[in-house]
């Protein structure tokens, strides 16, 4: 039945039944218990010229697949996997995501909605071991292969690490154009159970006074501008929530610095970008390991908000440089001058005054 479904989404427009969500929101308000979201995607000849960047990504297709026809797909494994996971908690997804690809499935003349991103927590073993399943689709997905990752509070980070190499060299095996978050869903269950038992034994056999080795993992990022109070707030939220130092740069531009655990870190530059902000990047990665506390490494003790003095006269305009003459001096305090060149590809210089 699923095949049939399958290979009738590529043949003709179907509606797509989106059950009701724990807090979902978005513009037709809360929905219960029996309600749902009914949408029918146009007619395919409506699709767009850039709905088909496939043709040079899939080569020898039998026919160009679209981003439209790709996103209708998948609304369809949404679907499915929301009767697999009914329970509060177990699939969760932002408000506005399903309702993004819906408005732009009735027009597709306007820009692509966000990648669709969502979590799925999966139970392993007798015991239930929590393992969440983290999914990020392309737009062109199941075109070309979603970004999954696997973490569990159970696993120490090796095992995490090959589990999540085993997940993807499986997903990799698949035909191209299949819908896999649902195969990589059973693989989850099936497959993550020993590297929960190889962590339970390495714990158990390893003698108490050997120190576990921490990293510290510090990331640089640039961004064009930092103005918005409500983006700042998400800023300073996440860190806080991460246990996170460093600082926010606020004007133009805007850099962030953030340091802690390398999977704090990555999870901060996940969520900041989440879901379009275009013009940052993260142009520099620190990696220190210790055997003691990675406190005892971190460049700053809180995460603070770094505002200098702007430099030249804009009025009321919200287009403001910030004085990167204080900035450089701020970086050379914390041992951090060099970072200046990687930052803006000049070298740093203070004023003799």
């Amino acid at each position: 039945m699923f095949l049939l479904l399958l290979g009738r989404a590529y043949t003709e427009p179907r509606p797509f039944l989106i059950s009701a969500l724990p807090g979902w929101g978005g513009p037709w308000g809360s929905l219960g218990g029996d309600t749902a979201q009914t949408v029918t995607p146009s007619d395919q000849r409506d699709i767009p010229d850039h709905g088909t960047p496939c043709s040079a990504g899939v080569q020898g297709s039998a026919m160009a697949v679209t981003a439209k026809e790709c996103l209708e797909l998948q609304l369809l494994e949404v679907e499915m996997l929301l009767s697999m996971f009914p329970k509060s908690g177990e699939f969760s997804l932002d408000a506005d995501a399903v309702p993004s690809i819906q408005r732009y499935l009735e027009n597709a003349d306007g820009a692509l909605p966000p990648q669709l991103e969502y979590r799925i927590a999966v139970d392993v073993g007798e015991a239930k071991v929590k393992v969440e399943l983290q999914v990020l689709l392309p737009h062109m997905y199941p075109q070309v292969a979603p970004q999954l990752f696997a973490r569990s509070d159970a696993l120490h980070r090796q095992q995490q690490l090959q589990l999540n190499t085993r997940l993807a060299s499986h997903i990799g095996s698949l035909e191209s154009g299949d819908l896999c978050v649902c195969e990589a869903v059973q693989w989850v269950k099936d497959n993550t159970l020993p590297f929960l038992e190889n962590c339970k034994a390495s714990s158990e056999c390893a003698p108490k006074e050997v120190r576990v080795k921490e990293m510290l993992h510090r990331m640089w990022i640039y961004s064009h501008h930092i103005y918005r109070q409500e983006l700042r707030k998400k800023i300073f939220d996440c860190a806080k929530k991460l246990n996170l130092t460093g600082f926010c740069l606020t004007g133009k531009p805007g850099i962030i610095c953030v340091e802690g655990l390398q999977e704090n870190c990555e999870e901060f530059w996940r969520i900041i970008r989440y879901p379009n902000w275009k013009h940052i990047s993260c142009k520099h990665v620190e990696n220190i390991e210790t055997e003691g506390s990675i406190d005892n490494l971190r460049l700053f003790h809180s995460f603070e908000d770094l505002q200098f003095q702007a430099h030249g006269d804009y009025g009321l305009r919200n287009d403001y440089h910030m004085d990167l003459g204080q900035f450089l001096e701020f970086l050379k305090q914390h041992q951090s001058g060099h970072i200046f060149q990687i930052l803006f590809g000049v070298e740093g210089k203070l004023s003799d005054n």
